[in-house]
Formats: structure tokens, C-alpha cells, sequence
């Protein structure tokens, strides 16, 4: 591969081409539930992580893949990914998963791609279009397998429509869609789960937080992340006053 010099290009084709390999592996039909979802998450991690290395030797790097390398903390740009979210959908052979490609500058996600591969879709920061007009009934995302109850309240003293769904990528990207208008989760997550997903639905406009209302923070030495809100903008008062 060439080098390629500007970094929203670059983290939009790493994450096609990662999301490509995922449906050649998918698509082999040569192994069991379990050994795929490895399977998958070794292939495009060590595609992801080779080129990343290639393309900028001198930037930090964060996979849910990989050991961590605390010298990342040094360094004011890292590529924060998540070769395949929704690991238990890809195996399941569903379309909800995504790949995650998000570079942080100074802890801030500036740069972001999301892969919904399945969808032969890749959204990104660096091409925005708007956001579909809300629906009368709101509607919110939330995990298909352990919805919070946090959600469900909210959900709730909404009136909204719950729309169940797999991986956090997924999730983000129904909101910048225009397929749902919150998406809240209170479980915890890591930092590769929602840098790639919180940088593209801030590029689309939509409101990015903790569920206190604070910054999402990246590139941190603990990398876990206790909660996200990514809705309208218009929506975002109402929601962070029912979860706080």
C-alpha cells in the first residue's frame, strides 16, 4: 500500500479494507461460531495494526487486539481501533458489527471511520451529510443482549421506541443515520469501542458526552470508559437531566 498523507482518507480505507477481509473470512464458511469470531478479530487486527505502523511509524496505537503499549501515552496523536465490534454478531453471521478506525489528538477524537461492511457503507469525519429529521416517537438503540436499565428508564419517560441492536459501532452509526435519535449506555466500554463512532457523529453534528454532560477523553492510561450519550443535539438537555 502506498502512503497515503491525509489521515481521514487513510482511516476510511483501512477500515474498508479491514471490513472487506472480514466478509472474505465470514464468507468462507470453514469454521465454527467460535473459531470465527478469533479468526476475524486476528485477520483485521493484524492487517489494521501492520498498515497503521506502515503509514504512520511515528503515531501511537491503542487495539482491543493487541498488548498495550504504554508509550502511546507520550505521544500526542494514536490510532485508537477496534478491528471488529460486534464480534458475537459477526459470528452469528448478522449484519450489526463494524470496524472502528479513529485517530486522537491531545485526548480529543478528531479524525474517524466506521465500517458497517455488511452495508458496503463506511461513514467517516471528513464527508458529514445531514441527519434525517426526527420522527414524532423518538427512538433509542440499546444492546440487544443486556439493555441497561439506566436506558430502559429513559426510554421510557420518553416514550420512545426501543430499537435493539448488537455492537456499539453500530449503535452510533443508526443515530448519524437518522435510523434512531439516542443512543445512551451506562455499562462500560473501552476507549476502541466508541473513539471511531464518537468522532464521526460529532463531525455529523450530533451531541457527544459522558453521561454528566463532561468530554469524552481519550488516549488515557486507563482505557475504560463507564458511559456515552450520542443523540440530537436538540435532545441532549432532556436526556442528560432524566440520567443524571
Amino acid at each position: 500500500m502506498s502512503i497515503i498523507a491525509d489521515d481521514a482518507e487513510l482511516a476510511a480505507h483501512l477500515a474498508e479494507a479491514a471490513g472487506k477481509l472480514l466478509l472474505q473470512v465470514r464468507d468462507a464458511g470453514l469454521l465454527s461460531l467460535e473459531a470465527l469470531g478469533k479468526a476475524g478479530d486476528d485477520t483485521a487486527n493484524q492487517f489494521l495494526c501492520n498498515a497503521i505502523r506502515k503509514q504512520r511509524p511515528d503515531d501511537g496505537l491503542l487495539s482491543e487486539e493487541e498488548k498495550d503499549n504504554p508509550d502511546r501515552l507520550t505521544k500526542s496523536r494514536v490510532w485508537i481501533i477496534d478491528p471488529l465490534d460486534g464480534t458475537r454478531e459477526y459470528g452469528e453471521g448478522r449484519a450489526d458489527w463494524a470496524v472502528h478506525v479513529a485517530l486522537a489528538v491531545d485526548g480529543v477524537p478528531a479524525i474517524g471511520a466506521v465500517a458497517l461492511p455488511c452495508l458496503d457503507l463506511v461513514l467517516r469525519t471528513d464527508q458529514p451529510k445531514p441527519v434525517a429529521p426526527a420522527p414524532d416517537k423518538l427512538r433509542m438503540v440499546v444492546s440487544r443482549t443486556r439493555p441497561a436499565a439506566e436506558a430502559l428508564a429513559v426510554a421510557a419517560a420518553l416514550g420512545a421506541e426501543l430499537i435493539p441492536m448488537g455492537s456499539a459501532g453500530a449503535k452510533a452509526m443508526a443515530v448519524v443515520r437518522g435510523e434512531a435519535d439516542i443512543y445512551l449506555h451506562t455499562g462500560g466500554q473501552y476507549e476502541w469501542d466508541s473513539c471511531a463512532p464518537v468522532a464521526v457523529a460529532a463531525a455529523h453534528g450530533l451531541h457527544i458526552s459522558r453521561v454528566d454532560g463532561s468530554p469524552l477523553v481519550y488516549n488515557q492510561a486507563d482505557v475504560y470508559m463507564p458511559d456515552l450519550l450520542i443523540c440530537r443535539i436538540e435532545r441532549a438537555a432532556q436526556v442528560l437531566a432524566l440520567v443524571g
